[in-house]
């Protein structure tokens, strides 16, 4: 058989096996190609699978990837959630102010041990040491400077101080007068609002002109008067006027009218 006879037959055998209708591409058909250059190289050898590699910019596909999961799960989280435990708020220590009632103890001393107030001048007399001033003191401090006065009676003196009745310095006072229940001085404490003042002072009374009370303030030494509804607060449940108070803050509540 001549050699330009036999490709056709050729070319018509592997259309039947490849099975395929409608055109042929020759590059799919290394083969092919090679009868229809009628070259006489010798076929090339069919190539290996292409390999699969991750694309170039594999950052944009993990942030595809990774927008989708929970923020906790991602491996970019670090950074985007904070994973820092909340402190808790500091507490101001206490401070002795007249009219305290303290307790104070002397280990193994029971006549030395005494119950008693402050006196208006900020100072306690206690049996063996007189005239300790208290004031604007921490129970601790008072304790241990009692302590020391003690040591020239009693040996190795063990001194605790217990406060029984707040009341605390004058700066650290919230003071409440005019027509409430029980008009009285409260001891500051940290968040102290305007509500929890009234619950401490029993509320109005009767004559009470609430929504003309006011706060007398101290600001950078200068006094400052600030208004506030006491009968929207209360009696209408308007928590906006619910204020924070500060130390040696004065509420005034006012007689209504007649």
């Amino acid at each position: 058989m001549s050699r330009h006879f036999s490709r056709p037959i050729t070319f018509l055998a592997m259309l039947c096996l490849a099975g395929c209708g409608g055109s042929l591409k020759t590059s799919n058909f290394p083969l092919l190609a090679w009868m229809h250059s009628g070259s006489n190289v010798s076929a090339p050898a069919p190539e290996a699978p292409a390999e699969l590699r991750p694309t170039s910019n594999s950052a944009a596909v993990a942030a595809v990837l990774s927008a989708s999961e929970p923020i906790a799960t991602r491996p970019d989280a670090v950074g985007l959630i904070d994973t820092t435990t909340p402190t808790e708020p500091r507490s101001e220590n206490y401070l002795i102010g007249p009219g305290d009632d303290l307790n104070i103890f002397v280990w193994r001393n029971p006549d030395l041990s005494t119950r008693i107030p402050v006196r208006p001048d900020g100072k306690i007399s206690i049996p063996l040491v007189e005239d300790v001033t208290a004031t604007g003191k921490t129970p601790t401090t008072l304790a241990r400077e009692i302590e020391d006065k003690l040591r020239t009676f009693v040996k190795d003196p063990i001194v605790t101080v217990v406060v029984s009745q707040f009341v605390g310095p004058f700066g650290q006072q919230v003071r409440v007068i005019g027509e409430a229940a029980q008009p009285r001085a409260l001891p500051f404490r940290n968040n102290l609002t305007l509500l929890d003042v009234m619950i401490e002072v029993g509320g109005l009374t009767r004559f009470a002109a609430g929504d003309r009370s006011v706060i007398v303030r101290k600001v950078d030494g200068q006094s400052q008067t600030v208004k506030v509804h006491l009968d929207e607060l209360i009696h209408d449940g308007d928590v906006k006027e619910n204020q924070a108070m500060r130390p040696g803050d004065i509420l005034i509540i006012p007689q209504r009218y007649f």
